[in-house]
């Protein structure tokens, strides 16, 4: 169930929200642990189970570590949500390449797709990294254990980010799966947030992606230099609004029912280095492998050889979450090269100009996302070849068929809205003393969020299917 489908946006999430407001606090979190359940299989049917199996896995684990048998526990807990993640993710990756390494000593091997048809459960690798971050924290001592099962798998499938994050950890929440409360002003900053995301979606990630399909999809041989780029600009705006505007839906839905998960993008481009974007792009993730993989491989506290190593190892996993697939890996030592570069010194070097250092994160970042867009490695090299081979003719037909005025505008308003200028406007505004000014402004808000649902609205009534990108991660 797609957060912008029409039967989510007038029908479950209007209901789940009347209803939770009425019902007696004491049945909140089941009743949220039901429509939980309900939303995932909506889409996912049977699978619902390897959820609820990983809830109580992961509960019982808890209480294992905390009756004293503190390896038993995270032994249990990280083994099995690894073991599901690795058959249910990489299985097919794993057992292809394996043939083909076989293949090139001419060895066979029987039922050799056997794992092709293993299906890819939605969200897996959001909650399973939500689980093991429970007890690995459980394990370390920072939080206690929750003896109330109920309460625990409200928290594991709760269904605003459940599918595609931001990573929710226990000790962020735990206080308020107790204890929360709707007001006025949460709800109303829930339901703007909610439709800045659904609009970040409908109107430019979709408009983005349109472009960014067509150039992606051309023929070996048709693509120009200027094309290539367009192509992989246009991407590197769909997948950042994609993103984050599930984030915000998912923000916003949490605002409406008392949570305030935390905040997954900063506007990462307009990082000057490597290592500033991942402080800024899908933060729950980087502060995720930071805190349980960098830190648990020694950190920076071992030497620099090792710390490069350690960086390495970091970034080759978080290609590998992102999919299985080379082309996700290289993805992952990409940028994880260049942050070791930035240590060893350029980053002393680019903060000296500020212009230069920011063009270099942006060709960069640009060059990733080809790695990141691409079906294999052949594809992802002949595309970076396109996009330096200047003596290529243009096909202004094709440009200028999928370039039309609604995707020009979406390109100009994902690169204005790329920068924090909403933020910037809102604190002068905050700040001024024009106060007839800003209560015209306030009472134009709700106007404006209006105006931009019903656009939106206008969107998916049009729209085919187009789930978001990182459902399949």
């Amino acid at each position: 169930m797609l957060f912008s489908s029409p039967v989510f946006l007038f029908a479950f999430l209007p209901l789940v929200i009347l209803l939770y407001l009425i019902i007696p606090k004491r049945v909140k979190n089941f009743f949220l642990l039901l429509v939980s359940v309900l939303f995932y299989t909506w889409g996912e049917k049977e699978l619902v189970i390897l959820i609820l199996l990983s809830a109580i896995v992961d509960y019982c684990c808890g209480l294992i570590i905390n009756s004293g048998k503190r390896k038993v526990g995270l032994f249990i807990s990280v083994f099995f949500n690894l073991g599901i993640l690795i058959y249910f993710k990489y299985s097919n990756f794993v057992f292809s390449n394996l043939c083909d390494l076989l293949s090139v000593f001419n060895v066979s091997i029987e039922n050799s797709t056997r794992f092709a048809n293993v299906v890819l459960p939605l969200g897996i690798s959001f909650y399973t990294f939500q689980t093991m971050s429970y007890t690995i924290d459980v394990y370390r001592g920072t939080i206690k254990a929750n003896k109330n099962f109920i309460d625990f798998a409200t928290y594991v499938t709760l269904f605003p980010q459940l599918i595609a994050g931001p990573i929710v950890r226990y000790s962020e929440i735990q206080h308020e799966l107790k204890n929360r409360k709707v007001t006025v002003d949460s709800f109303s900053k829930g339901v703007e947030r909610f439709i800045i995301g659904l609009a970040k979606k409908m109107i430019i990630a979709n408009n983005c992606a349109y472009l960014a399909d067509a150039i992606f999809n051309l023929p070996d041989g048709e693509m120009s230099a200027i094309t290539a780029w367009l192509g992989v600009i246009a991407y590197s705006f769909q997948i950042y609004y994609d993103f984050s505007g599930y984030s915000d839906m998912a923000i916003g839905i949490g605002k409406m029912l008392g949570f305030n998960f935390p905040e997954n993008f900063n506007f990462p481009y307009i990082s000057k280095t490597v290592q500033e974007f991942w402080r800024r792009w899908h933060m729950t993730l980087s502060n995720w492998f930071k805190d349980y993989v960098y830190i648990s491989l020694g950190g920076n506290r071992k030497g620099n050889n090792r710390t490069y190593f350690n960086l390495m190892i970091v970034f080759f996993v978080t290609g590998l979450w992102h999919g299985a697939s080379w082309t996700f890996i290289v993805w992952g030592l990409f940028h994880g090269l260049f942050i070791i570069i930035e240590r060893i010194g350029l980053k002393k070097v680019l903060v000296k100009n500020r212009i230069v250092s920011h063009f270099y994160l942006l060709l960069i970042v640009t060059i990733s996302w080809v790695f990141f867009r691409s079906e294999n490695l052949s594809y992802a090299f002949n595309y970076l070849a396109s996009m330096f081979s200047f003596n290529s003719s243009i096909n202004l037909d094709f440009i200028t068929y999928y370039l039309n005025k609604e995707v020009a505008i979406a390109l100009i308003l994902a690169l204005v809205f790329s920068m924090p200028i909403y933020k910037f406007i809102k604190a002068r505004l905050l700040h001024s003393q024009l106060h007839q000014l800003n209560k015209s402004l306030l009472l134009l808000r709700p106007v404006g969020l209006t105006v931009l649902f019903i656009i939106c609205c206008m969107y998916i009534a049009s729209d085919s299917y187009n789930p978001f990108i990182y459902f399949r991660f």
